[in-house]
This record gives C-alpha cells, structure tokens and sequence, in this order.
C-alpha cells in the first residue's frame, strides 16, 4: 500500500472516531428518510411532543427535587438505593485522590463492557459485606451490581494485596466459566453473550499490555485519569476520542477500513450515510464507548477535575433509547413484520434505526427541557438521558409487551446492545 493511501487511511479512521461525525452522518441519514429514500423507515416527528411529555414527567416523579445525575454506569451501582459508591470509598480511605480516581475508573471501565443486553430470564442475587442477603437484580441493574462485587472481591486485579483494580494480566486470564460464576449463571439463569463477554474482556487485557506508555506496566484502565487531565479539566469528547484510539481494536464486530485493514469499532456501512473523502459511506455510533465515556465523567469530577463539552457526546443508539422512539410511533418500520426476527447489527434496517435514534434524541432534549423550565447548561443530554429517555423507554416498552421487552430483537453477542 502507497505512503498516500496509508494517510488517507488513517485520517478517515480518525474521522470514524469523532462525535463530531456520529452526528454528521446520522443526520444525512434521517434526511434521506424524511425525503422517502429509506426503504426501512418513515417518520411521524408529529409524535415527539408526546414523547418529550412523557420523559418530563417521568423525570419529575423520578427527581422531584431536581439534581438530575449523569446517565452513567454509577446509576446501576445504586441499585436498590444501596450505596456502594460510599462502600467502596470507605475500603478506599486514605488513599491519594488520584489513586482513588484511578480505581473508580477501573471499576466503572470493566463494568460498562460487560454491560449489554442481559436477556429476559436473567437476574443477580446480591449477598452484602458480611454475608447478609441483599436484593435481586436483573437487567442492567443486574450487571452492574454482579461487576460492582466482583470489582470488590478481587476478581479483575493479579494482586491479591490490590484487589480494588483492574489490570491487564488479570483480564487476559478470563474466561467464561469464571464469568458464569460472578454473573451467578446456570442453566435456569442463562445469561445472553457470556462468551463474547468474556472475549472482550481478554482483548481489552491486550490493549492494556500492549500500551504501557499510556496505561503503565501493569496495564491499569484507570491510567487515564493521568493521562487525560494534565491541564487540570478535561473535555468529554477527549474522553471519547483516547477510548476510541486506545481500545477500537477490541471491539467483536469486526468492522476493519481501508486496504489495512485498520479497527474501526462500532460503525459501519450504509447506502444513505454519506459524507467526503475516504471515509464516506460510513456512519459511527460507537455506543458502548460513548456509554463508558458517560460512566466516566463522574470519577473525574469527585476527583476536581471538570469535565467541560458533555453535549459533544450524543445519545446512546440502543434498544431502550430506540425502542422508545419505535414503541411511540415516532420512527416507522415500512415493515409491519419488522419484529418477526432477529436483527443483526451490520443489517441496513438497524443502522438505520440507530441513526435515526441519534438524530431524534438531539431533537427531544430541547423539548424536555422546555417542559422542566431548564436549560441545556442546567441540563445537558447526559442528564435527559437519566431523566429520561432509558427509563422512558423501559416504560413504554411494560406497557406494551410482557416482560417489558424491547420492541425487536438484536441478534448480538452481548458486547453491542
């Protein structure tokens, strides 16, 4: 391959890698829908209003007093308003405030990929400090307390005398027995995508060993803390930008650009995506780094760090998010047997529905936001997805179908949706 063709390569990698372009080419997207070039979807934008009714008023039941937080990992770890974030820094005490970041950052790292879709007959049955019975948990909720514990006993570091981190060597040792005892998983309590977790777990094992420039010797996640705030903020799209850079190999899909075949993570080609130069053609979402970016923000505020920039990062494309925008008749399948199979993430119906969550998400915050009497500074997207638009759409989703499904089913491994 030519020094020429190498360049234009990576620079349309990196473009894949913006939020800047999320946004972009999900937009050139929904216009080529709203101009009835899609052979998947209309739209009824109509029906919005309603939504954003919906997700105001289930954001005041659920913050009466305001003081809406982040839509962040640290919101599972509530769960059954036990709070282990206050558990965990007690076991913490008297480390530097650097330190203490760094390991909030392993935790919330490794519990944000092992958080995909759990499936419907799943659940976590908590046993609290000192062995008392806890709660029973399924869903994401589930994910992130079952992460939570095995974070706390040990079960991601190589130390012994360290059990609160995560390192390399440790997770390349993982397979998915020893995740099917953390997840509690038996045959009367499957969990979806046990393998590919276990997978990505190993691989994000080799990222961290291969980049000891950026993630220290022994390979720690919470490396980034350094990494990233050495002028004393950090802005969230770099959040997003050093995840996408350090760890778009690890990603299952498989999705490669260019005659190198270099990693691009989370995006894929589509008809209607649009856009100049080498990378056109192709729409990102990158929706589970995205997710861990948001998971992220708040280990470097408790450590007074300010994040600056949290609407660079857009809505999370995913089956809550989206199915509430499906469930309420704001996107509409031209299929009316669009539920009747599993949908593949590389099929041009699912990019397309994700991009259309994308755009559409952007469009209801304003409308939330008028309705609660904030502003976006007040508000950004990360609090009206809390609010919000996940919850929302779990909602909906009870209302019309048993056990609260969402409204199609995404035939992925469990590290996507």
């Amino acid at each position: 391959m030519s020094e020429v063709a190498d360049a234009s390569t990576l620079a349309a990698v990196q473009q894949l890698r913006q939020a800047a372009t999320i946004r972009e080419r999900c937009a050139n997207i929904a216009r080529a829908v709203e101009a009835g070039r899609s052979r998947h979807f209309t739209l009824d934008p109509r029906k919005l209003d309603a939504v954003a009714d919906r997700v105001a008023a289930l954001t005041r039941s659920r913050f009466p007093n305001g003081g809406i937080p982040y839509h962040s990992r640290w919101r599972h770890f509530e769960a059954g308003g036990v709070d282990r974030k206050a558990e965990m820094d007690g076991l913490l005490a008297g480390r530097s405030a650097a330190e203490v970041a760094r390991a909030r950052i392993d935790l919330a790292l490794v519990s944000v990929l092992l958080d995909a879709g759990a499936g419907p007959q799943w659940s976590y049955a908590e046993v609290l400090p000192g062995g008392a019975a806890g709660g029973h948990y399924s869903r994401s909720e589930g994910l992130g307390v079952a992460s939570f514990r095995a974070f706390q006993a040990g079960a991601f570091s190589s130390d012994p005398a360290e059990p609160l981190r995560v390192d390399a060597r440790a997770l390349q040792s993982i397979d998915a027995t020893r995740l099917a005892a953390v997840f509690q998983v038996s045959d009367t309590n499957p969990l979806v995508g046990l393998d590919g977790r276990a997978a990505l777990l190993r691989r994000l094992g080799e990222a961290l060993a291969e980049q000891p420039a950026w993630f220290g010797p022994e390979g720690r996640p919470g490396r980034l803390f350094d990494l990233l705030q050495p002028g004393g903020t950090v802005q969230a799209a770099a959040i997003l930008q050093v995840l996408l850079d350090a760890f778009s190999g690890i990603w299952p899909s498989g999705q490669r650009f260019g005659p190198a075949q270099l990693p691009v993570g989370d995006a894929w080609p589509h008809a209607l995506a649009g856009g100049t130069g080498p990378g056109a053609g192709w729409v990102p979402f990158h929706k589970l780094s995205q997710w861990l970016s948001y998971s992220l923000l708040e280990p470097f505020e408790w450590a007074g760090v300010p994040v600056t920039g949290l609407d660079a990062l857009t809505g999370l494309p995913e089956y809550r998010n989206g199915g509430l925008l499906l469930d309420a008749g704001v996107i509409i399948p031209r299929d009316t047997g669009f539920a009747d199979r599993p949908r593949r993430p590389d099929e041009a119906w699912v990019i397309e529905w994700r991009a259309l969550t994308v755009v559409l998400l952007d469009e209801l915050a304003p409308r939330v936001r008028e309705r609660l009497g904030v502003t976006a500074e007040q508000m950004p997207l990360a609090c009206v997805l809390e609010g919000g638009t996940w919850q929302a759409g779990r909602q909906i989703a009870a209302e019309l179908r048993p056990g609260g499904g969402p409204p199609v089913q995404i035939d992925s491994d469990g590290t996507l949706f």
